[in-house]
């Protein structure tokens, strides 16, 4: 149907005697998604209507979203903890709870060597079993990892975090922080609002609906008036630029409006103009939009037929 009316569009373009051109009103459209598939608690507006910027349309149920940002919240918190811990410092009691663990392993490190060299001393008399030498080989092993480990643990706390550890430690922070900040803007988001002042045309979902993420919720007509949208014809172009006069009919009224381009396209609407033979490049048309000025504009729908000419075409 789209490429029909442009068929016609063209068709009255081309097929006026007076230079003037067939088209149609339009209005500016905005339209507003869904952020979630979350039902829709409450709508704030009506069809037809006109609304102001950052007025509420609709509300979609925000409690999901809501307790993913107390969760994100939690782990920002943990994280900045976890950074503040290492740039601090250990605290001296972890300091002094390693320090016991190493003087408990080393005791027992001791402990484990001392008995093995008894039953080494034992065995060299026939006093004691091979089995019960082997006992006591694999317990001071195990006795010397552990008091290993226990100075590591102690050395690291003495150190000090690493340049790597604190730069992790900041990394993890700040993506939790992002991550509060984007659940946040999301939250927001559920409550649908006008980016701009304007006419409520559409409001396809009703109270209760889940609207798909990404779907059409609100359709905005924005502007103080509609705009003629006309197709100029290959002969006319070169001789038409944005700011330019024109005059505008629209259909059923007697006013005349006056009006400027406000945008020209520079490209035909259709195959490229390389491949055209000097017949075929007279039948291509540009996309214009017309700015209309006067009284009454804001009351006319979009879609009336209207008839555009241009006073500073040469004759």
């Amino acid at each position: 149907m789209p490429g029909l009316w442009i068929t016609l569009l063209m068709a009255g373009c081309l097929g006026t005697a007076d230079d003037s051109l067939n088209g149609e009103l339009a209005w500016d459209r905005v339209e507003l998604t869904a952020e979630r598939d979350e039902p829709i608690l409450e709508i704030h507006a009506r069809e037809g209507t006109r609304v102001d910027a950052g007025a509420l349309l609709l509300t979609q149920d925000g409690r999901r979203v809501a307790a993913q940002l107390a969760e994100a919240g939690a782990v920002h918190r943990e994280a900045r903890a976890r950074l503040a811990e290492l740039e601090r410092g250990p605290r001296n009691e972890r300091i002094e709870a390693a320090q016991a663990r190493l003087a408990g392993a080393e005791a027992e490190a001791a402990n484990a060597a001392r008995e093995l060299a008894r039953l080494q001393s034992l065995q060299s008399r026939k006093l004691a079993s091979a089995e019960a030498l082997d006992l006591a080989r694999t317990r001071l092993a195990a006795t010397e990892a552990a008091r290993q480990v226990a100075r590591a643990e102690l050395d690291e706390l003495l150190r000090g975090a690493t340049a790597e550890e604190l730069a992790q430690a900041r990394a993890r922070a700040d993506q939790a922080r992002n991550r509060m900040v984007q659940l946040r803007l999301t939250l927001d988001r559920l409550s649908v609002r006008a980016p701009a002042g304007g006419l409520i045309d559409d409001l396809p979902f009703e109270v209760g609906e889940r609207p798909p993420a990404g779907k059409v919720v609100a359709v905005l007509l924005t502007g103080d008036a509609p705009y003629a949208r006309v197709y100029v014809p290959e002969p006319m172009r070169a001789s038409l630029a944005a700011g330019d006069d024109a005059r505008v009919r629209v259909d059923g009224l007697e006013t005349v409006y006056d009006g400027r381009i406000r945008r020209i396209s520079s490209d035909p609407s259709f195959t490229p103009f390389e491949s055209l033979t000097e017949r075929d490049r007279s039948r291509l048309s540009y996309l214009a939009e017309i700015e209309l000025e006067g009284e009454g504009l804001a009351r006319l729908p979009g879609g009336l037929p209207v008839r555009v000419s241009f006073p500073g075409l040469a004759p």
